[in-house]
């Protein structure tokens, strides 16, 4: 797995490192000292996993992940306690304190091992990705659907669950936005922020909106904001 540190720290950065060499399965693939070098260096490597500090100079590493359009495993390092409910409300792996105890950063590193095995071994060894054709399965309390994919026109990230919007019916999912967004077929969702992906067969208009971003109708009508970033892409994507 391929991951990005991040901490001004450089003797935390170090010592991170040589406890990873341990874990052969995460291939370290650069560093970075504060909020904006982890954004350009996220943009340009993709990394898998991050290892985050909280607490840097400039941005905290929650503003950080709200600047991100897609962001990745995350792993929090840090030598406070008093964030580690919030971290989880944006769906971390893990809360590692420092200083980071080699038997703590296994049981860490054991969870992703874990989470990689579980997650869909099928549909990702055959590379299918849910299409509008397909139908889901969705459960929320005692309630339950069986709901075919061209009926979703949103998917609303909401702390460790998704809101799914199909007919008046929002229910609530356990599961990640970037789990999700990685099954779905690109040629029929998009994901329009760190927060939406959008159905683009239910798209009813579309005008431009503040700082290069854009705002999406759907038929349903609910409104999205396209971050700046995804907009380019979304552009592209809708063009002839």
């Amino acid at each position: 797995m391929r991951a990005l540190i991040v901490d001004d720290e450089r003797l935390a950065r170090k010592e991170l490192i040589n406890l990873l060499k341990e874990h052969k399965q995460i291939e370290i693939i650069g560093e970075a000292v504060n909020a904006d070098e982890a954004q350009e260096m996220i943009d340009n490597l993709n990394p898998e996993l991050l290892f985050l500090d909280i607490q840097m100079p400039g941005k905290t590493g929650f503003e950080l992940l709200q600047n991100l359009d897609r962001a990745p495993q995350v792993v929090f390092v840090t030598a406070y306690d008093d964030y580690a409910l919030k971290a989880f409300e944006v769906s971390a792996l893990d809360y590692l304190l420092k200083p980071i105890q080699p038997e703590r950063l296994s049981e860490c590193i054991a969870k992703l091992d874990i989470q990689k095995k579980v997650s869909d071994p099928e549909e990702k060894s055959s590379g299918k990705k849910l299409s509008l054709d397909d139908q889901v399965f969705v459960k929320d309390g005692d309630r339950c659907w069986f709901v075919r994919l061209e009926d979703v026109r949103l998917f609303e990230s909401d702390g460790n669950y998704i809101k799914v919007y199909f007919e008046n019916n929002k229910p609530m999912i356990h599961k990640s936005l970037n789990a999700l967004d990685e099954k779905l077929d690109s040629r029929s969702f998009f994901r329009a922020s760190r927060k939406y992906i959008i159905n683009l067969s239910w798209l009813d208009s579309i005008e431009p909106w503040f700082n290069g971003g854009l705002m999406v109708k759907l038929k349903g009508g609910e409104k999205v904001e396209v971050s700046r970033r995804q907009a380019a892409k979304f552009k592209d994507m809708m063009s002839l």
